[in-house]
């Protein structure tokens, strides 16, 4: 596993992040916009994910965009993202966007390890993913949610159900006495995913 790292290497908060090749550009200005947003130190660590659709997916999917299936990856990636955590005298934050934001979620019900959830327009569409959500108990006190306002006025029959998953997936965190926040940002999925994913984290290291 490739990682990058950025901020104070000795911070006692350690935020992972699963990164593809195409967010690689933009991981500095995130962090330098998670900085504006907290005043506490961090360790920042990007772990790039090498197959985006088979590395971050829980179990198998069909393609719901393109030619390419989704695998089921996300429990090898999870194994490698926890050999990062085993200092237990340090606090853990896990977050992505998109599909990375619903791994995340994912993981919060794998582990314990991670203090907050920071999913920035997860895939919460992802077929089943609510309903495993409801079928099992979360292991993480803290997260934020947000979408893109527009995300969920598209053709695509699967994607468009993004915004009522997303409702429903805030509902059941609150319901079960999660700190949960969910932010509506303009503009559709592609619209300054690295500032949706530096307020993600900013909000669950300040837990508000």
């Amino acid at each position: 596993m490739i990682t990058y790292e950025y901020g104070n290497p000795e911070a006692d908060t350690i935020l992972i992040q699963p990164t593809g090749e195409h967010e690689m550009a933009s991981l500095e200005n995130e962090v330098r916009e998670i900085e504006k947003r907290t005043s506490k130190e961090f360790r920042f660590i990007a772990t790039k994910v090498e197959n985006w659709n088979d590395d971050l997916s829980p179990w198998k999917a069909p393609a719901v965009f393109g030619n390419e299936d989704f695998g089921d990856g996300a429990v090898r990636t999870l194994e490698q993202i926890l050999t990062l955590c085993t200092d237990k005298s340090r606090t853990y934050y896990i977050g992505g966007y998109s599909l990375a934001g619903l791994f995340s979620l994912w993981a919060a019900y794998q582990t314990d390890v991670f203090s907050g959830i920071a999913a920035a327009s997860p895939s919460v569409w992802f077929p089943g993913f609510i309903e495993y959500m409801k079928e099992h108990e979360i292991k993480s006190e803290t997260v934020y949610l947000s979408l893109g306002d527009r995300e969920e006025k598209t053709r695509n029959s699967v994607m468009s159900q993004v915004g009522n998953c997303i409702r429903m997936g805030y509902g059941w965190l609150i319901e079960h006495g999660i700190n949960c926040n969910l932010e509506w940002n303009q503009g559709n999925h592609f619209r300054e995913p690295d500032i949706r994913i530096a307020k993600a984290f900013a909000w669950v290291m300040e837990g508000k």
